[in-house]
C-alpha cells in the first residue's frame, strides 16, 4: 500500500462511520473514495469535501471555504469545499457532510454517464412520400454470347481429333 501520513489515517479513521473509506496518493495530496467515487481530498493538511449545485448553499451557511489552488497563471477553484470548523474533529458531526458529499459524487457521476440510445427503429417513410414498388423485371432464361469482335483473346480452336488408319479385318472369299 502507499505510504499514508497520520493526518490521513486520523481523517479515514473519522470517515469510518460512513462506511469503508479508501485513500489514494494523488498531485500531491490524497483523494478519498467512497464506493469508487471520489468524494473528498487532502490537501496541505486539510480535509476538503465535494460539492455540488444542491449541496454549495449549506456548506456556504456554515462558513466553509472552497479548495483553491494556483495552476497556470490562474487560480482555480474546484468543487470541494471544508467542512464546518466543529466537525473537523468530530466523526458524528464529520458524518452528515461527508454524506452530502458522496452523495453529490454520485450525482456527479450520473452526470457523467453515456447516455443510453434507444434501440435502433427502422425508419419508415413518411406516408405522403410513399415511391411504388419497384417492378419486376423477367431474368433472361440463357446468358447471350459474347461476339467475337469484344474479345480480348482470340478463341481457342477447338481440338482435332486424329484420324487413326483402322485397319478392318479383311474377309477371305472362299
Amino acid at each position: 500500500m502507499a505510504r499514508t501520513d497520520s493526518f490521513v489515517e486520523y481523517v479515514v479513521e473519522l470517515l469510518e462511520k460512513l462506511g469503508p473509506v479508501q485513500a489514494r496518493r494523488m498531485f500531491g495530496g490524497w483523494g478519498l473514495y467512497f464506493g469508487g467515487r471520489m468524494f473528498g481530498l487532502i490537501g496541505d493538511g486539510q480535509l476538503f469535501l465535494k460539492v455540488d449545485d444542491v449541496t454549495r448553499p449549506d456548506f456556504q451557511a456554515a462558513g466553509c471555504r472552497p479548495f483553491i489552488f494556483e495552476g497556470g497563471g490562474k487560480t482555480v477553484a474546484l468543487g470541494y469545499w471544508t467542512p464546518p470548523a466543529d466537525a473537523s474533529d468530530d466523526a458524528y458531526e464529520l458524518l452528515p457532510w461527508a454524506r452530502r458529499a458522496v452523495d453529490a459524487a454520485a450525482r456527479a457521476a450520473l452526470k457523467k454517464a453515456p447516455k443510453k440510445k434507444p434501440a435502433a427503429v427502422a425508419k419508415k417513410a413518411p406516408a405522403e412520400k410513399k415511391q411504388a414498388p419497384a417492378k419486376k423485371t423477367p431474368a433472361p432464361s440463357k446468358p447471350k454470347p459474347k461476339s467475337l469482335s469484344t474479345r480480348s483473346t482470340p478463341p481457342k480452336k477447338p481440338a482435332v481429333a486424329k484420324k487413326t488408319a483402322r485397319k478392318s479385318p479383311r474377309l477371305k472369299r472362299s
